[in-house]
Order: structure tokens, then sequence, then C-alpha cells
């Protein structure tokens, strides 16, 4: 069994957290058969001429050939590119786990059904999701000089240490269910995703597409009664548009959006990704990032501006 474990790289305690997990699963399956971005492909010392494009085409390479995921997702923002991966997954047929320890539920209205996650496209898509949302319980016998900051600690890796272990008794007995083949044609709909970030919303991309003759598919999930419903149905357009228009702005791109391009992306579907403000991230040996560098060699094109979404359709 081949497992990869889909985790948010840039904070210490989020890369250590994912390698516990590993050092757990390897315990379970053997270490050939856990991979863990980052560690596995030695992001710290790699040398590419284009270095974030091969760090994507080796997550990609793994990607093809897993048996399960399990992707550690924490709080109300989650990362997209581990998003992406769980579409890439999902669309794969892997069963994918979700870990989380956030201790808040969702709801779309404030009076819908709660959902585990502020998109429900992942609850809607994980195989197995392990909420772990307590902390701990409180230490039995205090040393002297033990504080409570050192409680509080104890109790937080506690709370940890039981999803990991959950997840790790979860994963082994997990199968590919293999996946459901699309055939994206042209000139078939465009599914249009907007950014509850951006004060334009999806109007405009969605006319853009009408008046170059496309049609259009738009979601469902955050309006639908039953919103895993809806989610589902969001995911089966975005794998079977002959194009995605994602709009990828804020501050990460969104949850629900990043998995519909790993999706579309393993469905040979098109991905344009929109965003007239790109920010840039910069690490070490890396070429300047304007996404998560999943989400950005996973687009065929960058658009800034509504004329350039007329040429990408026009292509």
């Amino acid at each position: 069994m081949s497992i990869y474990i889909a985790h948010r790289l840039f904070a210490a305690h989020d890369r250590a957290l994912a390698a516990d997990l590993a050092e757990r699963l390897t315990g379970k399956v053997g270490a050939d058969r856990v991979f863990l971005p980052f560690c596995d492909t030695d992001e710290e010392d790699l040398v590419a001429e284009v270095k974030g494009r091969r760090l994507f085409e080796l997550d990609r390479d793994r990607l093809g050939r897993l048996d399960a995921m399990v992707a550690l997702l924490h709080g109300p923002s989650l990362d997209d590119g581990v998003c992406m991966e769980i579409g890439y997954a999902t669309a794969n047929g892997i069963p994918v786990v979700v870990l989380t320890t956030d201790f808040q539920t969702y709801s779309l209205t404030g009076r819908d059904i709660l959902l585990d996650f502020p998109d429900p496209l992942i609850q809607a898509v994980a195989t197995h999701v392990i909420r772990v949302p307590r902390l701990g319980p409180a230490p039995a016998a205090r040393h002297r000089g033990f504080s409570r900051y050192a409680a509080f600690r104890s109790r937080n890796l506690a709370q940890g240490d039981s999803a990991l272990d959950a997840a790790v008794e979860v994963l082994p007995d997990l199968s590919a269910s293999g996946s459901q083949p699309t055939t994206p044609a042209e000139p078939g709909p465009v599914h249009v995703e907007g950014s509850p970030y951006a004060a334009w919303g999806h109007d405009h991309l969605a006319k853009a597409c009408v008046d170059a003759g496309y049609k259009v598919t738009l979601p469902q999930r955050f309006t639908a009664a039953d919103p895993i419903a809806g989610a589902l149905a969001d995911l089966t357009a975005a794998r079977t548009a002959s194009r995605l228009l994602a709009d990828v702005s804020g501050p990460e791109t969104p949850p629900g959006t990043a998995l519909l391009i790993g999706a579309a992306l393993a469905s040979g579907v098109r991905i344009a990704a929109y965003q007239p403000r790109p920010t840039y991230t910069h690490a070490a040996g890396r070429e300047p990032n304007w996404r998560n560098l999943m989400i950005q060699y996973a687009a065929d094109a960058h658009l800034d501006e509504p004329k350039a979404v007329r040429a990408w359709l026009a292509a």
C-alpha cells in the first residue's frame, strides 16, 4: 500500500506533525510505502532549473500511483495545495482520510446542517473525516515547577496524538476504488468558480464565457438545500466540463476551488486561473510563484483581466 501525506508545508509545526504521522505509518506499512512531500522531494536542498515546477512534477507523479491519502487540514483557512491534492486523488478513485483538530463546525447560513469544513466539498469527497476537537486530558500529576502552560501544551500534544493514532488505524484497511472515467469534450460547458474574496463575483467571468459561445455551469454547493449533494454535483460538473475557469483570488486559493482544480487536472480538463491582483511568494532556490505551486502548475493559463479570459476561450 502506498500512502500520500498531504500537509501544509509552510510552518515547522505542520511539517513536524506530518513527519510524526509518517513515522507512525511506517511501523504499519513500511517506509517505502509512505510519501511525505517536502521531506521525500528533498525540497530544502533540491536544485532544479525551475524548482517549483520540478516539485509539482514529483508530487504529481506520486499522486498518480497511490492507494490512499491522508490530508491534514486544520482551522478555517485550509491549505490550497492540500485541497488541490485531495481533488486529484478523488478524481483517481483514491480514498482520502481527512484529519482535523479544529473545534469549530461550520454552516452556510447559520441555520443549515453543520459541516466539518468551511467548504462542503471537503466533507463530500472524504472517505473518512477524523475530528478530534477537544484537548487531551489534563495531566494527572504535576511536579514542582510544572506550570499551567506546560499542562496546556501537554493537552494539545495529546489531542494531536489521538488524531494521528486514529488515522494510522484507518488507513491500512483502505483500498482504491478506481476512478470513474470522464470525457471532457469541446465545445462542452465551462465550469466557472468565483472567489468569495473577490467583490466582482463570478458574473463577469460567466458572461465572458457566454459571449464566446460557451454554455456555463456554476457552483451549486453554496445555495443547495443539501450542500453535500450540491458539492458532488459541482465535482461532476468540473470533471466533465471542457474547461474550468477558476478565480483564485484571496489569501490562498479558496479551498473548494483548489480541490476542483486538482480533480479537473486528473480528469484532463483545461484549467485557467483568474487572478487580477496577484501576489507572489518567494522561497530559496525557487522561482517566484503567484499561487501555491500545485495550483500554479496545474493551470494552463494565468489570466489577470477579462480580455485575457476571452483570448483563452478562443484558443
